[in-house]
Parts: structure tokens; C-alpha cells; sequence
């Protein structure tokens, strides 16, 4: 099949490409290629990128959203965890934007802590579904140069991550992003734009970077009381935090000095809450602050 230069992947195009490579989409690999580049010129607006800005994509798969980035005039880096596909997507970006900055990196996003070049300032990417939260807390940890994100997940996961205390999607990944941005659910993107089509809708979550709460606890201590209290969803945070604490009564005095109800459920609580709760981590009963 002939490439044309400035073109988007259609669905004939992205059909010969896997069929030419022997690639049959995974559900281990989350592997759902977006066929329409309507949809994809959407993405890459949406994402509110800067010519010649540095974005790295995480799973671009045959190279979809890959090439409206380039469109757009960014510089691209791109995590890609199945060699043939990141062999071949050298070819494609050649064929469809001849001289663009653009390079590929062949690992698994979980486990990529540098990437070539210029540090990122955005991430816009089509995340596999399966491993889509990990992969974004560990894209924001890992890379603070982050300032902006724009991913494609599983429509429920993107309600999880833009959900606001006391919704009842409110959970673990909505704080632990909190520490990192606030996010907000973006547009709904139609199954039928992918290949092969999910089971399930998908939605765009944007996220912008800000500045964690000030509080003497580290991210991890943090992080360990917000799994702590979702644990067991259904437990008040003076049984959830038992064990964290020791006891239930030392749990409840945590919790009372860090200014929270302990008959509250995690839920009801803002990342700044769980940090001033991790504060109390290793403190002795009793401890008063000055």
C-alpha cells in the first residue's frame, strides 16, 4: 500500500499494516488502534500542544495518534512495548512525516525512568486500558518536566481519575492523581473509531500539574494511608486505619489530631486530608504539635 506524505492512518491502512506484520490486537496488551482521523485531529486539539513542544506518547501502537502530533508540529518520543510495532512505526512517521522529530523508545512504560532528549513537557497517549492508571502515576512521578496530560482511557477510569471527594467514583486513583494535578474528564470518544472495537466506551481525561499539599509526610506515606483507607471501602477511617496505626483507638487519635473525623469513610476526604493523617505516621500516642 502506498503511504501519502501528511496523511492520517485510515482503516484499509491500519488493517494492511497489522495484517503485513502477522499483529493480532491483544487484550493482554490493551491493544485498541484508532482508525479515524477526525477523532485523532480532535485528541491532538484538545491536548492544546505548542509547535516544536515536546510530548511523549506511551502505546502508540501503528502510529494513529503519533502522526496528528507531528501534524501538530510537536517533537515526539514514544514508548512503545512490542518491538515489531515500534519497528515499524519508524517506517510509518518516515513515509507520513518525512523529517519529523520524532523517536521511539522500545520498553514497557513501567519501567522507563529517562527518555531521550529534551524532558517531556505533556503526555498524550491512547493508554492500554489494562494498566492505564499505573502508567499514568508513574509518568508523573517519574517526570515532574510533566506540565500537561491528555490520555484516552476506559470511560469509568476517566470518571474515577476526575472524580471529586464524596462522588461515588471517588477512590484511589482520583487522590493519588490529585497529589500530582487536578484533572477533569474531557470529551467521550465513540468505540466504533477503533480497531478491533472495545466492549467498552472510552473518554478523555486531561490532567495539569500542581503542586502536591505542603505537609511534612512523604508521597509514600501518603500514598500508604490512602490504600490503607480504601482497603475496605465500606469501614470508617478509625477501623480502616487500625492496622496502620496499631490500633483502633491510635488510629482514632491520628486522626483527630490531624483534624479528621474518624466515623468518616475515605471518600469524604481530599488529598490534603490524607496527608495530614500520614503526618501522624510514626509519631508517638500522644504527641502534640508545637
Amino acid at each position: 500500500m502506498n503511504h501519502t506524505p501528511g496523511a492520517l492512518l485510515g482503516p484499509a491502512e491500519i488493517r494492511e499494516l497489522a495484517g503485513r506484520l502477522g499483529v493480532r490486537p491483544t487484550k493482554t496488551l490493551g491493544q485498541n488502534f484508532v482508525h479515524d482521523g477526525g477523532t485523532v485531529r480532535k485528541i491532538v486539539r484538545a491536548a492544546a500542544l505548542r509547535p516544536g513542544e515536546r510530548v511523549v506518547e506511551i502505546g502508540p501502537g501503528l502510529g494513529s495518534l503519533t502522526l496528528g502530533l507531528l501534524e501538530a508540529g510537536c517533537s515526539v518520543v514514544a514508548v512503545e512495548i512490542d518491538p515489531v510495532l515500534a519497528g515499524e512505526i519508524e517506517a510509518t512517521v518516515a513515509a507520513h512525516a518525512p523529517g519529523a522529530d520524532f523517536e521511539v523508545v522500545v520498553a514497557d512504560a513501567l519501567d522507563v525512568t529517562a527518555l531521550p532528549g529534551e524532558p517531556p513537557t505533556a503526555l498524550v497517549a491512547n493508554l492500554p486500558y489494562n494498566v492505564a492508571v499505573p502508567v499514568l502515576l508513574t509518568f508523573l512521578q517519574r517526570f515532574d518536566s510533566l506540565e500537561r496530560v491528555l490520555v484516552m482511557v476506559q470511560a469509568e477510569v476517566a470518571d474515577r481519575l476526575a472524580a471529586p471527594p464524596g462522588s461515588r467514583t471517588y477512590g484511589i486513583p482520583s487522590v493519588k492523581a490529585a497529589w500530582y494535578a487536578a484533572a477533569r474528564r474531557s470529551l467521550t470518544v465513540s468505540r466504533n473509531v477503533f480497531w478491533p472495537v472495545p466492549n467498552v466506551d472510552s473518554a478523555l481525561v486531561a490532567l495539569e500539574r500542581r503542586d502536591p499539599p505542603s505537609t511534612t509526610a512523604s508521597r509514600e506515606q501518603v500514598f500508604t494511608v490512602i490504600d490503607a483507607a480504601f482497603a475496605q471501602r465500606r469501614k470508617t477511617l478509625r477501623a480502616a486505619l487500625s492496622g496502620l496505626f496499631g490500633s483502633g483507638a491510635a488510629a482514632e487519635e491520628a486522626l483527630r489530631a490531624a483534624g479528621v473525623d474518624p466515623g468518616l469513610r475515605g471518600e469524604r476526604l481530599d488529598v490534603a486530608d490524607f496527608a495530614r493523617i500520614a503526618e501522624r505516621l510514626g509519631r508517638p500516642a500522644g504527641t502534640v504539635d508545637a
